[in-house]
């Protein structure tokens, strides 16, 4: 059998003041494959939480080189991981991207342009708690460890699991470098 690297991608995304007509957005992502890593982040002005997240999961595809990689995508959204694991887009598609009550699809646009990456890769999908300080005493990571586990099964150490929410809170940091970056 052939011992390839995993692609591991992690994601994230935010806006400053979601819910209002104007507000900022940003995105970032870490490309981590083997001992390489590559930094990604950007933008937007006037957008929401959730296209923010899957921004950051686009352009983290976007910037592989190679075809029929296997990767997996770590993520605090659950809207994102969701809509992968539990394969909510087929449904949307038969359905003629409409929600079961019949609603057109938030953020199709951003949907059509993942979705090819599903059939270009080996992709798999978890999902991460955010905003963990790993640092914080009162923080049970026992218990943290467990609720990953229980999302993502028990293939992980507790040391992959300290890593994978380490490089989650880069992802986050530079979400707020994009904001930053459109002050």
């Amino acid at each position: 059998m052939e011992n390839r690297t995993i692609l591991n991608i992690y994601t994230d995304g935010g806006c400053a003041g979601n819910q209002n007509n104007s507000n900022l957005g940003g995105w970032g992502a870490v490309l981590e494959f083997g001992p390489h890593t590559k930094e990604l982040f950007g933008s937007e002005p006037d957008t929401t939480n959730n296209r923010m997240e899957m921004t950051g999961l686009l352009e983290a595809f976007r910037a592989i080189t190679k075809p029929g990689q296997t990767i997996h995508v770590f993520s605090d959204s659950s809207y994102l991981m969701d809509c992968f694991r539990k394969k909510w887009y087929e449904d949307w598609i038969r359905n003629g991207w409409k929600t079961k009550s019949k609603k057109d699809v938030s953020n199709r646009d951003l949907w059509e342009q993942l979705l090819p990456y599903l059939e270009e890769h080996d992709i798999s999908f978890y999902r991460v708690k955010g905003h963990v300080n790993l640092d914080n005493p009162a923080l049970d990571i026992g218990s943290l460890y467990m609720k990953f586990c229980q999302w993502n099964g028990g293939g992980f150490t507790m040391d992959e699991f300290r890593h994978v929410v380490e490089m989650n809170n880069l992802a986050d940091k530079l979400v707020n470098d994009g904001i930053d970056a459109i002050r």
